[in-house]
């Protein structure tokens, strides 16, 4: 006797989709008009509606499970409420904070970031940007920018408002929030100087990036102020602001400069990579030779010794950065803005006088 097959029903092909809730749909439960419902659901315009309205309309679409639809939302109105964050390194931990105060200012104005980490590639960087472009985000924010940077140039092209944070760019074309490198530097050269050295090397970020220019030409300016010889100072070139980059580097200075007594590093993870040298080496610190950061980012004070460093206003870079493109955003005219924060030098047990 054969037998017979299952009969296998094709999927829900034949059943009821469930309606998905509208807008109109709540505004009929409630008696208002839909558009005082879609108020409510947008944070930046629920303050427009009476909060006893505001509180019942939310009550509602709770219990209902309403979940606006911002892609059809963002079509209508050609506003999507997502602005992007591309970033060279998420894993530097000098960003986490930029990007809290990039959301604590999204947030109030119900926008909400979409954080890529893009690397130094090109390529791939203009890829993150057209795919943040194919998600309808309204602005960019640059973590990447370099000088003379085509990815820059190519955001500018597209007319999205664009808005550089950490790194700048020289020719004022969008706006940026940075610190002021000259300064720190200068800060940094002064602490050394009074401690009592005079043969001070300078690790430098990447020549490509503005950090890494300014940081440079703030240390010359620095020892020359000081009127350090041009034999009493050297500088060498990170390949990137990483930890083994640094324990590279400081190789490199040991060459060029015999018998230093002080490091100025670029970063904090490049100062981490001069102490990773120092220690294979059996140079201590800070008796044979004193190492100062930039950045202060967050556990280098927990470091052996705990690093003397430059402190950089990260949250409140991030929070300008956003307020600036918001302004960016509701009106394209907007003059171009560039925001340079003061540092300030937290001196730790990394720096003493030399012996």
């Amino acid at each position: 006797m054969a037998h017979r097959q299952p009969v296998i029903a094709p999927p829900a092909a034949n059943m009821p989709e469930r309606k998905r809730l509208t807008l109109k749909d709540l505004a009929a439960e409630i008696d208002v008009h839909y558009s005082t419902v879609s108020r409510v659901m947008n944070p930046a315009t629920r303050h427009l509606v009476a909060d006893e309205v505001a509180a019942r309309i939310l009550q509602l679409a709770e219990q209902r499970g309403f979940r606006p639809n911002r892609i059809a939302a963002g079509l209508r109105t050609q506003r999507s409420g997502l602005v992007g964050v591309v970033l060279p390194d998420i894993a530097n931990p000098v960003f986490p904070p930029i990007l809290a105060g990039i959301e604590s200012v999204l947030a109030r104005d119900g926008y909400v970031p979409i954080v890529v980490n893009a690397g130094a590639d090109k390529s791939r960087q203009r890829f993150v940007i057209d795919q943040l472009m194919g998600r309808q985000v309204e602005g960019l924010v640059l973590a990447t920018a370099e000088r003379d940077d085509p990815i820059l140039d190519y955001c500018l092209k597209l007319s999205i408002p664009v808005v550089m944070v950490n790194r700048g760019e020289p020719t004022g074309c969008a706006s940026c929030v940075v610190s002021d490198g000259l300064l720190a530097m200068q800060l940094t050269v002064d602490h050394l100087v009074k401690l009592g050295h005079r043969r001070i090397g300078h690790i430098a970020g990447p020549e490509t990036t503005s950090t890494g220019q300014q940081r440079r030409e703030g240390f010359l300016q620095a020892v020359k102020r000081h009127r350090l010889r041009r034999d009493d100072y050297a500088v060498v070139e990170a390949v990137s602001y990483s930890r083994e980059a640094g324990r590279e580097a400081c190789a490199e200075l040991f060459q060029a400069l015999p018998g230093l007594t002080a490091i100025a590093a670029g970063n904090d993870l490049v100062a981490m990579g001069c102490y990773d040298y120092l220690r294979e080496h059996g140079i201590r610190c800070p008796d044979d030779v004193s190492v100062v950061g930039h950045n202060d980012m967050p556990f280098v004070d927990a470091l052996t010794p705990p690093l003397t460093t430059i402190r950089i206003a990260v949250h409140e870079m991030g929070e300008q950065a956003a307020t600036l493109l918001l302004k960016k955003i509701g009106k394209p005219e907007a003059p171009v803005v560039s925001v340079s924060l003061t540092p300030e030098l937290v001196v730790r047990g990394s720096t003493a006088a030399p012996r």
